[in-house]
């Protein structure tokens, strides 16, 4: 009986420590989180400053007026969180909840994911979802702000018509870092800094040389969401690896690949030696209930631990 005691007492002391360094590293990413927002206010002016002096516009008038309007309302100032995770870390793992729920973004970052993503305004093929309205949402997404310290994103809209400025002017003041969202669904209001880093999709229709042009609207990233829909859930191939690796090549910007087909945790070395700088973990392989989603984050942050060291490096 004693020794059921010690076993006990020893699992509560051990899940007591677990606990304490996960409060302890909720605390350091939020501090992190707001030195990055200070330091990349400066940077931010700088850059916007300098874009205005670039040789290449510096002698049309009409040019620099245009890009002085649009630039002209800022007033909420980026976090920086996505960039300077996929500028510190090798690969990162970022997860596109299968459902805007805080148990399930709880158990995305408790087993290891950098960044989160959400959905309102769509519909979601892989998990056969539909998102309502920001309104319905607005809740759970301060909730999962107010514990998760790393970078937060969303997709505000499955369509261009649906996409509508004053929900995406209520991003920042609701805690996200950027915006994900495909490049035909964007309207040019969103190209306009409204406090929130971008990155945009591309599915296999589009021209892959377009991309190229991405880093001079100052995207943070591109998500390359190029496998067809009618090939989903389907295994890897070194076709899709080729793909990928032409994306880096002509991007200008960090690639992220999405779980469209059914990535597995021995994909990874072969993902991360194409050049991508982070998978994004969707319902195909996260599955829509909290025990499937931990295992597949857990699998995926192992083997990428594996990879590149613990710390990242």
């Amino acid at each position: 009986m004693g020794r059921m005691k010690s076993e006990r007492s020893e699992r509560s002391e051990g899940m007591n420590q677990v606990e304490d360094m996960r409060k302890g590293q909720q605390t350091e990413q939020m501090q992190q989180r707001s030195q990055r927002t200070e330091q990349t206010k400066g940077s931010q002016q700088m850059q916007h400053s300098q874009s205005w002096q670039n040789p290449e516009n510096s002698q049309n008038p009409q040019h620099l007026h245009q890009v002085g309007q649009l630039w002209a309302k800022q007033h909420v100032q980026k976090t920086g969180q996505l960039q300077a995770v996929l500028d510190e870390k090798p690969l990162s793992l970022i997860v596109s909840l299968p459902g805007n729920d805080l148990a399930l973004a709880r158990a995305a970052w408790e087993e290891g994911a950098d960044a989160l993503k959400v959905h309102f305004n769509v519909g979601h093929r892989a998990s056969g979802n539909h998102f309502g309205p920001l309104d319905e949402y607005t809740e759970v997404f301060r909730a999962i702000r107010s514990e998760f310290a790393g970078p937060f994103g969303v997709v505000p809209s499955g369509s261009i018509e649906g996409t509508r400025r004053e929900d995406v002017e209520r991003l920042a003041d609701l805690g996200f870092d950027f915006y994900s969202i495909y490049a035909h669904h964007l309207p040019s209001f969103m190209l306009q800094d409204l406090g929130l880093e971008s990155t945009f999709a591309i599915n296999d229709e589009y021209d892959m040389s377009l991309v190229a042009s991405a880093a001079h609207f100052g995207f943070t990233a591109l998500e390359a969401s190029i496998i067809p829909g009618k090939e989903y859930g389907t295994p890897l191939s070194f076709e899709d690896v080729l793909r990928y690796r032409q994306l880096v090549l002509q991007a200008g910007v960090p690639v992220m690949v999405p779980s469209q087909r059914k990535l597995v945790p021995e994909d990874v070395p072969v993902l991360h030696h194409s050049g991508i700088k982070a998978i994004m973990l969707g319902a195909m392989v996260t599955g829509k209930t909290e025990d499937e989603l931990r295992r597949a984050v857990s699998s995926f942050r192992n083997a990428i631990d594996r990879l590149t060291g613990r710390d990242g490096s």
